[in-house]
């Protein structure tokens, strides 16, 4: 097969998709979201990275979805539709994709399949903002609607800092994503999701920050899920349409338990090192047999 890793060049993962490929002996080829470009003219559309048309290959890894303009953000999404509609894999699909980088659209979308997410107030004003820190009983967790790695995510408890954390926030036009803060013991539950099957689960933990990302300090150990944490992951990664997820399961002090994100370009370094889990074989994998069953059907 012939692979193309959207990627940073010093990508770690693009690193062990590469060395996970070149063990199967596959050919690939690293290439950053910003070097793409579309070609459309009469009866023709391609899409080229450097003078090498996508169209070709096997299969296309999203490793990256670099911060950019709303224009550049559609525009990437596009590619991808575009190459999955000329018949090549892209692993995680645009529209998957779209909706996992997205907390307002991800949360709605677990919560529509029957998963236990905290209570969430998006809006775009201050005021409606305010109403959703009362009726959230005054301690919440603002979050910006994209990003990942508990970048940008802030508690909110006192009412002025309120008012001026939404004030903020409204000016720069952003979109008001406020959720009830989940009372916890300091650890969230990440699993990893391919193809509709668990591989591997770690939990994250961090006594110092509510937020309890490994990029945030937090410590990764290994840990045995159990059947229910595995069907809400799985069910999470389906409502999401992605064939590969990380899935956050947070518990608050009474046990309950709540799937709190479903990540769409998910690490899998931690969990490597903790679980000994081959994440990165597990992907060439499901690409190779994906390539195999669609070769079969058309024969």
């Amino acid at each position: 097969m012939h692979l193309v890793i959207l990627s940073n060049p010093s990508s770690w993962y693009r690193r062990d998709l590469e060395r996970a490929a070149s063990e199967r002996g596959h050919r690939v080829t690293g290439l950053p979201f910003e070097g793409l470009i579309a070609h459309v003219a009469a009866g023709r559309s391609s899409v080229a990275g450097r003078s090498e048309e996508l169209a070709d290959v096997d299969a296309v890894i999203v490793r990256t979805m670099p911060p950019g303009s709303l224009e550049q953000v559609v525009f990437r999404m596009n590619l991808l539709a575009e190459l999955e509609n000329r018949g090549v894999q892209v692993l995680n699909s645009a529209k998957s994709i779209e909706c996992a980088v997205d907390k307002y659209l991800t949360t709605a979308r677990l919560a529509s399949v029957g998963l236990s997410v905290p209570e969430t107030i998006v809006c775009e004003t201050a005021e409606a903002a305010l109403a959703a820190f009362e009726q959230l009983r005054r301690d919440v967790v603002v979050k910006p609607l994209f990003g990942s790695e508990g970048r940008g995510i802030l508690r909110v408890s006192d009412p002025d800092l309120a008012l001026r954390t939404f004030r903020t926030l409204e000016r720069l036009q952003a979109v008001l994503y406020v959720q009830e803060f989940i009372p916890h013991e300091g650890y969230d539950v990440r699993v990893m999701v391919l193809d509709g099957r668990v591989l591997a689960g770690m939990r994250r933990r961090n006594p110092h920050d509510f937020r309890t990302n490994v990029a945030r300090q937090a410590q990764a150990e290994s840990v045995e899920l159990t059947d229910c944490e595995c069907e809400w992951a799985v069910r999470a990664a389906a409502a999401v349409g992605a064939r590969l997820a990380g899935i956050d399961l947070l518990y608050d002090r009474s046990g309950k338990g709540y799937v709190i994100e479903a990540n769409g370009v998910p690490g899998w370094q931690a969990l490597r090192r903790v679980t000994g889990c081959d994440v990165a074989g597990a992907v060439i994998d499901s690409l190779e047999r994906s390539r195999s069953l669609s070769r079969e059907r058309k024969t």
